[in-house]
């Protein structure tokens, strides 16, 4: 191939993308912008319209892909449970595991975009029928994960007082100093993990 060859064939295109693809892109961005929002401004402040700016699309492209705000939140909420989730089980698979790892996964953006909508849920009656079905397969897939996370070694009532006590003690963290929360974990995580093997 000549030099004036070379420079006269024109630059290789990206591929395109496919339907499917540019949709599941769309999606991708509402989802993550919806979360942001709810950890940054609360549910009751969380607008359709500020998640589309946030994601970069139209109003238009959010309404087709997602109706409604509770349709919205609740799907990126999801979308983050079993993410978090796989982490979890990728990073500790084959470790040591204890109460502490589920601490872990009752934190940061995922905990407190959950904690607005169970808030909102309690007087909102179109939220609470939406976060219902997601509850319930948050507690599958918390289970799930739990049978591989920890098999015989925790009983299934063990496991589900450890969900239990791992959500309270997030809630009671938002009112702690770094300092304090662990304080806080240092005094019970040892009382917690004598409790749950003998049950």
């Amino acid at each position: 191939m000549t030099e004036t060859t070379a420079a006269t064939e024109p630059a290789a295109q990206p591929a395109r993308r496919t339907q499917a693809e540019r949709t599941a892109g769309t999606r991708a961005k509402l989802l993550d912008a919806a979360i942001d929002t709810l950890v940054d401004v609360g549910y009751s402040r969380a607008s359709t319209q500020e998640i589309a700016r946030r994601a970069g699309v139209s109003r238009g492209a959010q309404l087709h892909h997602f109706p409604t705000k509770e349709a919205l939140v609740v799907a990126a909420v999801e979308r983050l449970v079993e993410r978090r989730l796989d982490e979890l089980v990728g990073v500790h698979r084959g470790g040591p595991v204890g109460p502490a790892l589920l601490l872990d996964a009752f934190s940061g953006p995922l905990f407190h975009a959950a904690l607005e909508l169970w808030v909102a849920a309690r007087t909102d009656a179109a939220l609470h029928a939406a976060v219902e079905p997601l509850e319930r397969r948050v507690t599958e897939v918390l289970q799930e994960g739990g049978r591989e996370l920890y098999g015989d070694s925790m009983s299934p009532a063990a496991f589900d007082l450890s969900i239990e006590l791992a959500r309270g003690m997030a809630v009671s963290a938002i009112f702690r100093t770094p300092e304090e929360e662990h304080a806080m974990r240092a005094r019970l995580l040892p009382e917690w993990e004598r409790a749950v093997t003998e049950l």
